[in-house]
């Protein structure tokens, strides 16, 4: 595939700034992305220790191990952790997600008063410090009684996963022009014929980016579980600060790269959601 041409109209300082522009782009990138792509090796590690040993750096294979995988799929503590996991991640998406539509839906409608009020007050689990939040949901979890349960940190999940939906459901169907509806209703289709069939196919990438969103929120918080979660329901990346804490254990390397690996896997999921909405669309990529 050929690069776009600039166009020619552009002066020598427009075009030094668009390579400039492009090279710090890079470098934001490497700085970010390297750190993260130097635990896969690690996590290879035959020794008990967070370095590149010389081995490592020869490429010596007996240098290399897959015992910190192993170990993860076995010690007991972990898998209780994995557990935990996809029980509570699942659930608080699902929560999230049927609530954040909703409340996209209603925001979207004409007409609708203290929309901005509404708005703000729906994503404020995203402004205010999670530690805050924390604190504010053991004392109220408390009085209801369920601080050390699944409901309690799944509820609590479902709350800072809620806003993610709901910006990208609003955003996709602020997109939408409302003649597909109207036109259906034309047809002598009733509302929720139109809706079903016309309307929630051109927003159901919206909805599954949302859900991807508040996925990888609750799949990866720690704040809240570390107040809200007793024992029995400790989630990996709990497992994960309490070992880092505790102990020096490699096994850590290898949960962060699966996660990594899970992350990556979802945001190209969202990528081909995202192509597909523009595809539906007729937006030109």
């Amino acid at each position: 595939m050929k690069p776009k041409k600039l166009p020619g109209y552009l002066s020598p300082a427009e075009h030094g700034w668009f390579y400039l522009f492009r090279f710090y782009g890079i470098v934001v990138l490497f700085f970010l992305v390297v750190p993260l792509l130097v635990i896969i090796p690690l996590s290879f590690n035959a020794t008990p220790y967070f370095t590149f040993t010389k081995g490592m750096l020869e490429l010596q294979p007996s240098a290399y191990s897959l015992q910190w995988y192993a170990n993860f799929f076995t010690d007991p503590q972990w898998l209780l952790a994995l557990k935990n996991s996809f029980i509570v991640a699942p659930v608080a998406t699902l929560i999230a997600t049927v609530l954040g539509t909703l409340a996209a839906l209603g925001l979207t409608r004409p007409g609708m008063p203290f929309k901005t009020l509404i708005t703000s007050l729906l994503v404020l689990p995203m402004i205010v410090p999670l530690i805050i939040t924390a604190t504010a949901l053991f004392f109220y979890f408390s009085y209801l009684h369920i601080v050390d349960s699944y409901v309690g940190v799944i509820i609590a999940h479902a709350i800072l996963g809620t806003p993610f939906v709901v910006i990208t459901v609003t955003a996709t169907l602020e997109g939408l022009s409302p003649q597909y509806y109207r036109a259906a209703l034309s047809l002598g289709a009733s509302p929720r014929t139109a809706f079903f069939k016309v309307v929630m196919p051109l927003v159901l990438p919206g909805i599954i980016s949302g859900a991807l969103f508040a996925f990888m929120t609750s799949f990866d918080e720690v704040v809240i579980v570390l107040f809200i979660a007793g024992p029995d329901q400790k989630t990996l990346p709990l497992q994960m600060w309490t070992n880092l804490r505790y102990t020096i254990d490699p096994t850590i390397l290898a949960v962060a790269s699966l996660i990594l690996l899970l992350a990556v896997v979802l945001l190209g999921s969202l990528e081909l959601f995202r192509r597909r909405s523009e595809k539906i669309r007729g937006v030109s990529g």
